[in-house]
């Protein structure tokens, strides 16, 4: 099995795990977020130490071992992206199961329960016709200012959403244009979706047009872009003018 394939499963058998335990109904939302996080992340930490043991691990549900900064080749992995979100019965979450090597996002799959839709590098989706009128996914309970700013230099619609995978994933789908966020996010939260944009042949980048850089000592990452190429340019020049 070839690291897309695996990280394609391994996505896949983590969501339909969620859903199940989704099902069982008898918990409260913050119980069930909790119970859904522990649950999906046994099973990929397990399944990825099993399957690739030579290479490094990153969870966002794991404590971190800094062994993994010498290795070239290190799993990514969120177990729920959205956790709120998967509490409250909402669609808007996802799986992210990504590998890292030499710091880029070369591999990875998105998987989507809540639609029945695994995204991955091991088949990426051939990109939709674009909206003449451009649609900026944005963060339902926090949008940041400065896509506000954009999307209101653009004249784009705001279509306000969940999970960070979700949103990446809607413009994989053809669902908007335009994903640009500054509040800030750690690496499981973006290295999984970067990687299935960059292979569908979107943009991806930080808000300042350098590269995302993954496996770092300190996981924080601030700002993300990743769009549609025909905006690209138009969107980087906004976001400079508005950091000046």
């Amino acid at each position: 099995m070839t690291d897309a394939e695996l990280a394609a499963h391994l996505a896949d058998v983590a969501g339909k795990l969620l859903l199940e335990v989704r099902k069982s109904g008898t918990l409260s939302a913050k119980a069930l977020g909790k119970a859904g996080d522990q649950t999906a992340n046994q099973f990929l930490v397990h399944a990825i130490r099993e399957q690739r043991p030579a290479d490094g691990l990153l969870s966002e549900e794991e404590k971190d071992n800094l062994e993994r900064l010498a290795n070239p080749r290190v799993w990514i992995i969120d177990p729920v992206d959205g956790t709120r979100e998967y509490g409250e019965g909402r669609s808007d979450w996802a799986v992210h199961v990504a590998l890292a090597i030499e710091g880029a996002p070369a591999v990875g799959a998105v998987a989507l329960p809540g639609l029945g839709l695994l995204l991955s590098t091991d088949r990426p989706p051939q990109l939709p016709a674009a909206s003449p009128v451009p649609r900026m996914v944005v963060s339902r309970t926090r949008p940041p200012s400065a896509a506000l700013a954009i999307a209101d230099a653009l004249g784009a619609q705001l279509l306000p959403m969940g999970s960070a995978g979700a949103k990446a994933m809607a413009i994989v789908r053809g669902e908007a244009e335009i994903y640009f966020h500054t509040g800030g996010q750690h690496e499981w939260d973006s290295c999984a979706p970067a990687a299935v944009a960059t292979a569908c042949g979107l943009h991806v980048s930080r808000v300042d047009g350098s590269p995302l850089v993954y496996n770092r000592p300190d996981t924080y990452i601030p700002d993300l872009l990743i769009c549609r190429p025909e905006w690209a340019a138009q969107v980087l020049e906004l976001a400079k003018e508005i950091a000046d």
